[in-house]
């Protein structure tokens, strides 16, 4: 069931659940692209949920089953963002960590599903990642709520 304001689409393939989008977080990051730039980097579902705040469809993506060791990273800069070590399995179909890289992600408001949620940024590039909660294991009890399109995985 999607929320007030949601819509479903296929983008390149792959579900994407939409809402209206407000773009990557406002800011200076040290990688600055222009929208076709981006488009020219990224394939057309990672464009629209690092670019246009866009969510994956819950189950989607692979990243959700890796269990190997190593780093989750940004798919629009490659900065290293997770370490496997903190992945866990939320059971909610998306990748969750329960703490991010030092100085790897950026969070703000979001208030466009009428609840208010923390929105997640890579800060390198300013690309929407997913969402943060409080429900999540010790030691944090966060849960990093992550669209795996939004990231590649590098093994150790």
């Amino acid at each position: 069931m999607l929320l007030f304001g949601c819509a479903a689409g296929a983008v390149g393939g792959t579900w994407v659940l939409s809402r209206i989008p407000a773009g990557a977080a406002p800011g200076t990051y040290p990688v600055q692209l222009t929208p076709a730039q981006w488009r020219a980097r990224l394939s057309p579902a990672a464009f629209a949920v690092l670019r246009e705040d866009q969510t994956e469809a819950p189950g989607a993506s692979p990243l959700l089953n890796e269990h190997r060791r190593g780093r989750f990273t940004c798919a629009g800069c490659d900065q290293a963002l997770y370490s496997s070590t903190t992945k866990f399995d939320s059971g909610t179909g998306w990748p969750s960590f329960y703490a991010p890289l030092p100085r790897a992600i950026a969070t703000r408001q979001d208030v466009s599903m009428i609840i208010p949620r923390t929105e997640v940024h890579c800060s390198h590039c300013g690309g929407h990642l997913g969402h943060v909660f409080d429900d999540g294991p010790k030691p944090t009890g966060l849960r990093y709520c992550m669209n795996g399109v939004a990231m590649k995985f590098q093994p150790a």
